[in-house]
């Protein structure tokens, strides 16, 4: 009996040896991990951002645009009024997040009006240009008629 229980204390204490092993081998892996995954989560993170700013940009784009075909379709407007009224909404509103800004009067068709606005999006990182944003609007001209006549 004596011989039994002292080869299970062995084995017993073997398998803490290697337990204990295991574990001592592993020393330093977290901090190897951490240094593999901190970049690509830095990454993720960065293009999470730079979406934000894209969709951002869009959307100021959006809304210029529409402002200006606003302006341009009241009755009797200036054809000019259209593209003046998205600047002064960009400049306005902008705030620096839509850059290198165009805009021009589009004629999509008789009796309507169009206007687009290009731009960049704001860029986080220095030296490499923003994304391209492209936003239109369009609307019917507003115009007199009497009753009865198309």
């Amino acid at each position: 009996m004596a011989t039994t229980a002292q080869a299970e204390r062995v084995r017993q204490g073997s398998r803490r040896r290697r337990a204990r092993d295991r574990w001592r081998g592993d020393q330093g892996s977290t901090s190897v991990e951490l240094a593999v995954l901190f970049p690509v989560m830095l990454l993720v993170i960065t293009a999470l951002v730079q979406y934000a700013l894209w969709f951002h940009a869009r959307s100021v784009a959006l809304a210029a645009a529409q402002e200006g075909v606003t302006a341009a379709r009241v009755y009797t407007a200036d054809p000019a009024a259209g593209p003046e009224r998205a600047r002064t909404f960009i400049d306005t509103h902008a705030d620096g997040v839509l850059t290198d800004v165009a805009v021009t009067a589009t004629n999509p068709g008789p009796d309507q009006v169009g206007v687009e606005v290009t731009g960049r999006s704001l860029s986080l990182l220095p030296g490499v240009p923003g994304l391209l944003v492209t936003q239109s609007a369009e609307g019917p001209v507003e115009r007199f008629t009497v009753a009865g006549t198309p």
